[in-house]
């Protein structure tokens, strides 16, 4: 009996230009699970199965393995996750075109070297290993890049406050022109892609993050704007650890940590790097986050399932709103707490579906497979309006 709107496991796979063999495979595995199955046990798959069957897919061709095309590939049909699935896939294609290119380039490069000396030169060697090693940081990349749009669309499209966080911290940061500036942790770039209309003439600024995956999205992100109106370069791009910062003492007129010190292992240490760049009239500029952050968040995931941990630990604990100030003063003299007042008012779930899957806990393990049915309970959560608590600030240390 023919489904309308349905297509037999057959019909879908020769649709897809795959095998029977690999739909029933995906549906062992709980990777792609039929939309229908009847009475005699006969599975059927809708137009919408078609969109988790390209994730996996095209996923799958990029090297990642089946445990994390479990964790990504998200069994909803809402098109915003699509949207955001497609664009993030776009990025991870984009960082592997490049990455194709340097291999390239690196053999062409073998090749003249042992054409030239008729001997095989070990660094070359190394340089084609390392780069074929990329494939592991391109996985991890993907996933923070997914996170941290996740978080960001959130704060952005649904926050109280006119002032937007990114514009609030930038006024906050009182950049001048001919100022050179160093952001640690500088993430995808939004910080400034947000503000680059604002920024002050002849003003020098340097991006860095822990992640050189990271650092291509910033660089991508703003490259347009990479230049003042005069030619001259307003941004260059640096990947390092905050905790040995590779510029002479003196450095920079202002230093900005922007919700990263939390994940620093040395946090103290990290200071010391940033006073000795800062010059004497210099000022750093550090947010963070209060123990009530969130906080609703965290209940409501517990609620429907008390195992789950939105995030291994809590990252106020080591460097928070309450403690910040006392962490400060052993490296700095002047130290002073700016509270950003917000709060989140929803009227949906999926914004709010789409950051929880995005934390670093074992919310995924939980809930991806029995996603439909908290999406259900989280709607009837959020009801008409659902308010959530937004408690961060910025330390200014002179």
């Amino acid at each position: 009996m023919k489904l309308p709107g349905y297509y037999s496991s057959g019909q879908f796979a020769r649709m897809a230009g795959v095998s029977i063999r690999t739909i029933r495979f995906y549906d062992k595995q709980n990777i792609l699970k039929p939309s229908y199955v009847n009475e005699s046990g006969a599975r059927f798959y809708t137009d919408e199965d078609f969109a988790r069957l390209q994730q996996i897919l095209l996923l799958k061709y990029l090297g990642f393995s089946l445990d994390d095309i479990k964790e990504l590939a998200i069994d909803t049909t809402d098109y915003h996750f699509m949207l955001n699935a497609l664009s993030l896939q776009k990025r991870l294609v984009q960082d592997r075109i490049e990455q194709m290119q340097l291999v390239e380039s690196a053999i062409d490069d073998t090749v003249s070297a042992i054409e030239e000396a008729h001997r095989l030169d070990g660094n070359h060697m190394l340089e084609l290993i390392h780069l074929t090693g990329m494939e592991k940081s391109l996985k991890s990349q993907y996933k923070n890049a997914g996170n941290i749009s996740a978080r960001i669309r959130l704060h952005r499209d649904y926050s109280v406050n006119k002032l937007g966080w990114f514009p609030w911290t930038y006024d906050m940061c009182e950049l001048k022109p001919g100022m050179k500036v160093l952001e640690i942790g500088c993430g995808n770039g939004e910080f400034w892609l947000e503000n680059i209309d604002k920024l002050p003439a002849g003003i020098s600024i340097c991006l860095s993050d822990i992640s050189d995956g990271m650092l291509r999205d910033a660089k991508r992100n703003i490259l347009s704007d990479e230049y003042d109106e005069s030619g001259e370069r307003k941004f260059d791009f640096k990947v390092f650890d905050c905790a040995k910062i590779p510029f002479e003492d003196n450095s920079f007129d202002v230093v900005i940590a922007n919700h990263v010190l939390f994940y620093v292992d040395d946090v103290e240490k990290a200071c010391k790097e940033v006073k000795r760049v800062l010059k004497p009239d210099g000022h750093f500029c550090c947010s963070t986050y209060g123990s009530g952050h969130m906080k609703e968040i965290t209940e409501l995931v517990q609620s429907f399932d008390s195992r789950i941990v939105l995030a291994a630990e809590n990252l106020y604990d080591k460097f928070g709103l309450e403690n910040g100030r006392q962490i400060l003063e052993k490296v700095f003299n002047d130290v002073t707490c700016h509270r950003y007042e917000d709060e989140i008012i929803l009227d949906k779930s999926e914004p709010l579906l789409e950051y929880i899957l995005s934390c670093h806990g074992n919310q995924n393990q939980v809930l991806l497979d029995k996603y439909k049915e908290f999406k259900a309970f989280t709607d009837k959560k959020v009801g008409k309006e659902f308010h959530i608590t937004k408690d961060a600030g910025m330390f200014i240390c002179k």
